[in-house]
């Protein structure tokens, strides 16, 4: 199976600049454009719906949505617009989501709740009227959507570091996707953590597609697209640092970061990431640094490498880029 190079997209451009970028990508070849979900920036479902009329070939997908901030009644129904849109080139994203806190939404259950979404999205999309009763989410009997639907079974992506999340994902996902990860040793590890799942439910594991994405910063001028990487990295570290079991970080480095990301100092606490940590939380310098880095994660096994915000100096600039001169590298 051919590995796919895929984009990740923050949603925080406006209208007219994801169609750009969007027509850009597919024709240098990218094969999976993602928005991401992250709190308090445009919902994604914007962006998609501008992608899918800018582009023929590209999947298209949200990573993530979380079914506590949005109903899986509407999950369904952003899920089948986007279908509609792109004639069949939908994917669905689904994770516990991060930071919601910060606007009041507790998180309890999170595998069950993602469990349970899914089966009340599906169910719609198949119309299946038999209802549902779980221990979060319910349809009664009979309910349906009220539209035509693309495709009742758009595949299926979890986002997830964890051992749990990881074997819900092996148990119903097509693929996985690691956030906020450029980290070859992270591919066995996670695939061990499919195949808890994938056997329990009869699975191959191998059908699980493991996706790792990341900041990414590419440019002719090294030092800068580094410079720039460790800056975005910096408000992200705190969050994925400790979730990998492979990484052993400086003592209190995470803390020292954190703190000055929360002081609005990120450029300083960028400066305190060492480079052999840059490199496992994000894909930057030069387009051969970039490569390389990549054809790890490929040579690992992955199925999908992503290529995050913000690309480049510019998001333009970083997608030419890539297209142009870290494509062409890549063994797939």
């Amino acid at each position: 199976m051919t590995v796919e190079i895929g984009l990740g997209l923050q949603s925080d451009k406006p209208a007219g600049a994801y169609a750009r970028l969007a027509r850009a990508a597919e024709a240098h070849g990218f094969d999976v454009l993602t928005v991401f979900g992250d709190l308090m920036y445009q919902p994604p479902i914007f962006p998609l719906l501008e992608m899918a009329q800018a582009t023929e070939r590209v999947r298209l997908g949200a990573a993530c949505l979380n079914p506590y901030s949005m109903a899986p009644y509407e999950i369904a129904g952003q899920l089948a617009a986007l279908d509609l849109a792109s004639h069949g080139r939908a994917y669905l994203g689904l994770a516990r989501g991060t930071w919601l806190g910060s606007v009041g939404l507790p998180q309890p259950r999170p595998l069950t709740t993602i469990e349970e979404a899914v089966q009340v999205v599906y169910r719609l999309l198949r119309g299946d009227r038999s209802g549902f009763t779980g221990k979060v989410f319910s349809l009664e009997a009979g309910t349906a959507l009220r539209y035509d639907v693309q495709r009742p079974d758009p595949p299926l992506l979890l986002g997830a570091w964890g051992p749990q999340g990881a074997a819900l994902a092996g148990r119903i996902a097509d693929e996985i996707k690691v956030g906020g990860s450029a980290n070859p040793d992270m591919v066995p590890v996670i695939r061990e953590r499919l195949r808890t799942g994938a056997e329990k439910a009869g699975r191959d594991v191998a059908d699980v597609g493991i996706v790792l994405g990341a900041v990414t910063v590419v440019d002719t001028d090294g030092a800068a697209a580094r410079a720039k990487a460790r800056t975005e990295v910096a408000m992200y570290l705190a969050v994925v640092a400790e979730l990998d079991p492979t990484v052993v970080l400086p003592d209190d480095l995470v803390k020292r970061v954190g703190d000055l990301v929360d002081a609005g100092e990120d450029e300083a606490a960028g400066r305190l990431i060492p480079d052999d940590v840059l490199d496992r939380f994000a894909f930057s310098g030069t387009p051969e640094q970039v490569a390389a880095q990549a054809q790890a994660l490929i040579d690992a096994g992955v199925r999908r490498v992503e290529f995050g915000t913000p690309h480049g100096l510019t998001d333009e600039r970083g997608v030419d880029l890539l297209g142009s001169a870290v494509l062409p590298l890549l063994r797939r």
